[in-house]
């Protein structure tokens, strides 16, 4: 009598390794789930660098102001150094602005003591603001003078007008100093002495 071959034994489940599998299941989704919200996260931090960055682009806006600022007092040194009277109708009219516009700067300038002024008065400026004014007029003209002479281009006033506004007192000096303390500017008006002029 031939004996049946026994059937090979199939294993037994092993319910650990299922649950096992399950749990890495999980392990994966909980891994995700992480990701997902540190992605998150970096976005948001992403989006408030942007908005650093627009906050200190606004800053400029500051800068320009006080580019303002100067361009005012820059005009008021400029009559007072023709020997004409400070009115509010010379500089609106030196200014190319309305006259309502230059009285309240006017305000404006007497507030931070840059010029003294009262409605309808002259405008007298303070030792601040005629410091402030020769500054402007010293870098004007020096500018002027280095490119006549030492760039050998013709002068661009809108260019002066850029870039004096960012000149320090080292570096006016130095232009100062570099174009051998020039005296008349090419309009031949007289160049402000500064420190190094008298050394």
């Amino acid at each position: 009598m031939e004996r049946k071959k026994a059937k090979p034994a199939v294993p037994a489940r092993n319910d650990n390794n299922t649950n096992r599998g399950r749990n890495a299941k999980k392990g994966n989704k909980g891994q995700n789930k992480k990701k997902a919200e540190i992605k998150a996260d970096k976005d948001v931090k992403k989006e408030k660098d942007g908005e650093k960055k627009d906050e200190a682009e606004v800053l400029y806006i500051g800068t320009a102001e006080s580019e303002h600022i100067e361009m005012y007092l820059k005009a008021i040194w400029y009559i007072r150094e023709k020997g004409e009277k400070v009115k509010v109708s010379s500089v609106a009219k030196l200014l190319n602005v309305t006259q309502p516009s230059v009285v309240q700067m006017l305000h404006r300038l007497n507030n931070a003591d840059l010029v003294s002024y009262n409605k309808g008065n002259l405008v007298e400026m303070t030792l601040k603001g005629e410091r402030i004014g020769k500054q402007m007029i010293r870098n004007t003209r020096l500018l002027e003078v280095m490119m006549r002479d030492a760039l050998k281009i013709e002068i661009d006033e809108e260019m002066v007008c850029g870039i004096e506004h960012h000149m320090k007192k080292i570096f006016t000096d130095a232009l100062c100093t570099l174009l051998n303390h020039p005296r008349r500017c090419p309009h031949g008006l007289d160049i402000p002495f500064g420190k190094c002029c008298r050394k």
